[in-house]
C-alpha cells in the first residue's frame, strides 16, 4: 500500500512519496496501475497486489481495510509505504510495526484495521524549515535540487521491494536499514 493523495496537483509532493515508489516499481516491471475497487488504483505483480488508495491521505484506512478483508490478509502481510518527517531525505527504513508518529494516513490505517501491527517502509523527507508549517511542507513538490536524491531512493526502494518479496522483512531490514 503506497500512500499519497489523488490527482495531478499532488503527484510530485513529499506526501506522495509512497505513490512515487509504487509507480516506479511497477514501471520497472513493465506494469501500470488501473482503477480498482475500494477507491484504489491497483497493479497485480506476482503474488502481491500493489495498491494506491485514491482517498485523500488522511482517509487511507478507508481503502486499505477493505483490501485486507477481501484478500483475507493478516495485518502483518500488508506493507504500508509512506513519507516520514523524522528521517532525512535519502533514508529509508523498514519497520515491523509501530505507532502513527503523527502521520495521519498511517493513523487512519491503524484506526481502520484496529491494530498497529503492520509493517511499513518509511521514506525520509526531512523536516520543514523553521517557521514553515508541516502541512505546507508535505504538500510541497520536491525541489529540483532534491530530485537526484529522490531518484536514487526510487531505485533503492525498487531493489529493496524485490529483495523483500524474496527474503522477507527481517532480512530486508538488516540490509536496507543500514544506510
Amino acid at each position: 500500500m503506497g500512500l499519497g493523495n489523488p490527482g495531478p496537483k499532488y503527484r510530485y509532493t513529499r506526501h506522495n512519496f509512497g505513490f512515487l515508489v509504487l509507480d516506479f516499481f511497477a514501471q520497472k516491471k513493465g506494469l501500470s496501475f488501473a482503477p480498482g475497487p475500494f477507491q484504489s488504483e491497483i497493479c497485480p505483480y506476482k503474488d502481491v497486489l500493489l495498491v494506491k488508495p485514491q482517498t485523500f491521505m488522511n482517509l487511507s484506512g478507508e481503502a486499505v481495510s477493505p483490501w485486507v478483508r477481501k484478500l483475507y490478509l493478516k495485518p502483518e502481510q500488508v506493507l504500508v509505504i509512506h513519507d516520514d518527517l523524522d528521517l532525512p531525505l535519502g533514508r529509508i527504513k523498514f519497520v515491523p510495526k509501530g505507532g502513527a508518529g503523527g502521520h495521519r494516513g498511517v493513523k487512519s490505517i491503524i484506526d481502520a484495521l484496529g491494530t498497529k501491527d503492520f509493517p511499513r517502509l518509511k521514506l525520509g523527507i526531512g523536516r520543514p524549515a523553521p517557521g514553515q508549517e508541516v502541512k505546507d511542507y508535505v504538500l510541497e513538490r520536491f525541489s529540483t535540487d532534491e530530485w537526484p536524491t529522490v531518484e536514487s531512493i526510487l531505485e533503492k526502494t525498487s531493489e529493496a521491494l524485490d529483495f523483500l518479496l524474496e527474503n522477507g522483512l527481517l532480512k530486508t531490514m538488516s540490509i536496507y536499514n543500514r544506510a
